[in-house]
C-alpha cells in the first residue's frame, strides 16, 4: 500500500476588524492498493478474468483542522501574579488569591476600582481562587499611572493618545500633559498589536467584529466606542474598543479598554456597570457621544502612538 499526505495550506481572510482571522488547513490521504485475485477450483473463468484486472482503491480521508483565535492557542496565564509589567518595581505587593465568597469589592472596599486598573482586571474575571497583586500600601494606587506624566512628543497636539504595550496601559494627553490613563488588554505573542505611529480615522459608536462571537453563542463581539487606528495592507483593521479585560494581553490586536455595560448585557455580571474606559475615550476623542451608530470619519484624528512589546513575548 502506497499511501500521500497531501495539504491545502490556509488563506488568509481578506479583511477582518478585529485581527487576523485564518481558514481551517485540510489534509487529503491517498492511499491506492493493487490486489490481485487468488486460483480457485470452483470459478476458474471468473478468477483468469480477476488476475488480469487490478483492483485500485481510492481512500480519501479529509481531516478539517477547526479555525481558532491564535490567542486561544497560546497558554493562558494563571493570574495577574504572572504578568509583569516595569512598574512592577515601582510598587511593593504580595501575591494573594481571592478567597470564596469574596469579591474586589468585599477585600477592598473603596480601593477596589484601583487595584482592578492595578491588575488590568474586570470585576467578571477576577473571581474567587484567582491570584492577583495586591500592593502593601493600597491608598499609593490613587496616584498610579505607569505612563509619563508629561509627554514632549505630544506638546503640540491638542489631544494625543500613548500606548505602552510593556505596561498594558493607554494614555490620553493634552498638550502634552497627562489627563487620564487606563488599562487595556493588546494582541499576544501570536496576534500582535501594531507599533509606531498612528492617528485615529474613524469612530463606531456600536461596532461588532466580523469574525468572532461571545463564546459559547452564535452572537458577534460587540466592540462598542471603536475608535479606529490603523488598516495594514491586508485591509485588516485594527480599532480601541470596549471589551472585557482578563488582566493578561488577550485580543486580536485590537486595543480593549473596560465596558461592564457590555458584559452585564453579553454575560449578567457584573450587577452594577462602573468601569466604561472605552466611553470616556470615545467622548473625549470627539467631543461628545453621537446621536445615531454611523460611521464617524475623523479626518485630522488625534496621534496614537504605540510602544513596548506586551508581556510574555
Amino acid at each position: 500500500m502506497k499511501c500521500g499526505l497531501y495539504l491545502l495550506g490556509p488563506s488568509l481572510a481578506a479583511a477582518s476588524l478585529d485581527g487576523l482571522f485564518e481558514q481551517p488547513s485540510v489534509h487529503y490521504l491517498v492511499c491506492t492498493t493493487g490486489l490481485r485475485s487468488r486460483t480457485s477450483t470452483k470459478s476458474t473463468a471468473m478468477l483468469s478474468s480477476l488476475r488480469r484486472t487490478l483492483v485500485t482503491v481510492a481512500v480519501m480521508v479529509v481531516t478539517v483542522f477547526p479555525s481558532f483565535s491564535q490567542a486561544d492557542s497560546s497558554k493562558k496565564p494563571r493570574g495577574p501574579c504572572e504578568i509583569h509589567y516595569p512598574s512592577d518595581a515601582t510598587v511593593e505587593w504580595d501575591c494573594r488569591v481571592i478567597p470564596h465568597g469574596k469579591s474586589l469589592e468585599t477585600m477592598f472596599g473603596e480601593y477596589w476600582v484601583d487595584v482592578a486598573r492595578f491588575n488590568r482586571i474586570d470585576r467578571r474575571h477576577a473571581r474567587p481562587g484567582l491570584s492577583i497583586k495586591v500592593p502593601r500600601r493600597i491608598e499609593d494606587l490613587k496616584l498610579f499611572a505607569p505612563l509619563p506624566l508629561f509627554y514632549q512628543t505630544a506638546e503640540q497636539d491638542e489631544q494625543f493618545i500613548l500606548i505602552d504595550l510593556a505596561e498594558q496601559f493607554l494614555g490620553a494627553y493634552e498638550y502634552g500633559a497627562l489627563r487620564f490613563a487606563m488599562p487595556i488588554a493588546s494582541g499576544d505573542g501570536h496576534n500582535e498589536t501594531p507599533t509606531g505611529e498612528f492617528r485615529l480615522t474613524a469612530a463606531h459608536l456600536q461596532h461588532q467584529s466580523s469574525l468572532y462571537t461571545i463564546e459559547g453563542t452564535d452572537r458577534l463581539y460587540p466592540m462598542n466606542y471603536a475608535l479606529r487606528f490603523h488598516v495594514n495592507r491586508d485591509g485588516v483593521s485594527y480599532w480601541i474598543h470596549g471589551r472585557d479585560l482578563p488582566g493578561y494581553p488577550v485580543s486580536h490586536g485590537c486595543i480593549g479598554l473596560y465596558d461592564e455595560s457590555m458584559q452585564k448585557e453579553q454575560y449578567g455580571v457584573p450587577k452594577e456597570p462602573e468601569l466604561n474606559d472605552a466611553q470616556r475615550l470615545f467622548v473625549w476623542g470627539l467631543g461628545s457621544e453621537p446621536d445615531d451608530d454611523r460611521v464617524i470619519p475623523l479626518p485630522q484624528g488625534p496621534p496614537v502612538h504605540i510602544i513596548g512589546q506586551a508581556p510574555g513575548h
